[in-house]
């Protein structure tokens, strides 16, 4: 079996009913408009509905379309096919279709200025890439060193050297597109998040892919009747991976394009979505808002909400306790995973075990785990060691470079670089990336642990936590700390507040700043450290 083979089943047995809706609250509200609709307008592509809404039997054929249009090109099996857009309603048609033409899709970040989107395409062999208005600009100023890639544009008109794919797709077949595929086929490749140096990019097989949707199911129990509300980027393996739930169950997805807490209950609201899938940001600005009085929850109707769950960081106890006095009835869960293991849901906690918040929990449906020490050795007890997996989700390796895929890859085991332990009763705690330890005078300092611990500050809107060279200790641990709005604090009472800590994980320096985050919700650590590393490091000498 393959992925595509669920779109088609979907499009057989629920062929009229609405597969994807795509909601924009930064327009103005408009009628609802379907797909075939959508290709009638005549508008700029700036002016996009409020509401759109597309079938799986519309989704099938798009795709269909889609692979088709590949083929009249002279696209072979495995050629790459890069996609670089926000999310709307054509991103997964478009890669539904590339996988059905036999390409390997290659989705790519939407915050890449142009040398990154260069270098991945370059990596990756991209020989046909796809790209909407949102990168125009960015994209003139590389077309030409892109010699041999073939460009599609994804609205109205486009630059001359572009294709216009919706106005070709109207010329190409619905029927699905004689192509074989196979579980042992490759099938994507995604870019690392780049928040350990540039990006790695990661070949997964049909097999990881089908292996992501049946842990999906299992973990969250996707019926028919659900409606997922999908907020992060599709480009990254979170996202998609958590909607292939929908897919496997052929239930209704909801595509919004914003993350301000009143769009997000909004669309929950009007949508009756009843799974939501949020980041610790996400989730802290909504409680924000309903503290202040900003927000009022009688405003809205989520009675259909079941299930709240959070990925690709670590969830403060805090947060979800705070979040269950609002949403008492809610079930939760965290998912932990890495674009190397097919997104989340390696480990999970699962929704009967929100007693162990704070942990990401036991190994997912499917996979095995292990807590290994720097050879390779089960370590014993509660000690910390790194967290290693595997399963049929695990990455083929990292595309064109066998040194990095021999570092993570070994006798089939995936190690993360990533820092747990197990507690009595068997549930894993992230405690921090193997690169963000912090050694100060000897001493192992795990960021993660410290910041969970600066977020129960009820001032504390967000944190980060570095470490930053020290001539006498090594490294001491600085804290970046956001404020929450309309609030105030000084270093001398965050350094009081901490002092509930032990005296060697207290921060030596507090920072109040903004905390950069990727698009998945990650602490973008290098930066912070090439920014206040510097600052620190002057400061020192000028002290001296």
């Amino acid at each position: 079996m393959v992925i595509t083979d669920f779109l088609e089943r979907n499009a057989r047995l629920y062929g009229s009913e609405v597969s994807l809706v795509e909601i924009n609250p930064s327009e103005e509200r408009d009628r609802a408009v379907t797909w075939r609709e959508f290709n009638l307008i005549e508008s700029n592509s700036q002016n996009v509905p409020y509401r759109r809404e597309m079938t799986w039997r519309d989704f099938d054929r798009r795709a269909n379309r889609f692979a088709n249009l590949l083929l009249s090109r002279g696209v072979k099996r495995g050629t790459k096919v890069g996609i670089l857009l926000m999310n709307c309603l054509e991103w997964l048609p478009i890669y539904f279709g590339v996988l059905k033409s036999g390409c390997i899709a290659v989705p790519m970040n939407f915050r890449y200025a142009s040398d990154e989107i260069k270098y991945c395409a370059e990596l990756a062999d991209v020989e046909i890439l796809i790209f909407g208005e949102e990168f125009i600009s960015r994209m003139n100023v590389i077309a030409d060193s892109l010699s041999g890639v073939k460009m599609f544009y994804v609205g109205e008109g486009g630059p001359d050297y572009t294709e216009n794919c919706l106005a070709l797709l109207n010329f190409c077949s619905s029927s699905a597109p004689p192509v074989a595929l196979s579980e042992d086929d490759d099938a994507a490749i995604y870019f690392s998040s780049g928040t350990t140096g540039f990006p790695k990019a990661i070949l997964h097989k049909h097999r990881s892919l089908v292996h992501s949707c049946k842990v999906e199911q299992k973990h969250h129990s996707q019926g028919r009747d659900d409606v997922f509300l999908c907020i992060p980027p599709l480009y990254h393996t979170g996202a998609k991976m958590h909607w292939f739930g929908s897919l496997i169950s052929g239930s209704r997805a909801v595509l919004l394009r914003g993350v301000k807490p009143e769009w997000i209950l909004r669309t929950a609201s009007e949508e009756k979505c009843s799974i939501v899938w949020l980041l610790v940001p996400w989730a802290q600005d909504i409680l924000n808002a309903l503290d202040s009085g900003e927000l009022k929850l009688s405003d809205y109707d989520l009675s259909r909400w079941r299930l709240m769950h959070i990925g690709a960081q670590p969830v403060p106890q805090s947060l979800i306790k705070h979040w269950l006095e609002y949403f008492p009835n809610h079930q939760y869960d965290t998912n932990y995973g890495l674009s190397e293991s097919i997104g989340p849901g390696a480990v999970h906690l699962g929704v009967e075990n929100v007693h162990k918040v704070g942990a990401i929990g036991i190994p997912g449906y499917g996979w095995e785990v292990k807590i290994v020490d720097e050879n390779g050795k089960e370590v014993e007890g509660q000690n910390v060691g790194e967290l290693i997996l595997r399963g049929d989700g695990v990455m083929e390796c990292y595309y064109k470079n066998p040194e990095a895929t021999a570092e993570v890859l070994k006798d089939g085991w995936l190690y993360t670089g990533d820092m747990a332990m197990r507690d009595e009763d068997g549930f894993i705690f992230l405690v921090d990336r193997k690169k963000d330890v912090i050694i100060t005078g000897g001493e192992n300092l795990y960021p993660v642990q410290i910041e969970d611990f600066i977020r129960t500050n009820n001032k504390v809107s967000d944190v980060a936590v570095i470490g930053l060279p020290d001539e006498r200790l090594g490294e001491i641990a600085a804290a970046i700390i956001k404020i929450k709005d309309g609030m105030e604090s000084t270093e001398e009472e965050i350094n009081e507040f901490c002092l509930a800590m032990p005296r060697y994980k207290r921060p030596r320096k507090i920072i109040f700043a903004d905390v950069p985050r990727n698009p998945t919700g990650k602490i973008e650590k290098p930066l912070l450290r090439k920014i206040y590393g510097a600052e620190h490091l002057i400061a020192d000498q000028n002290e001296r």
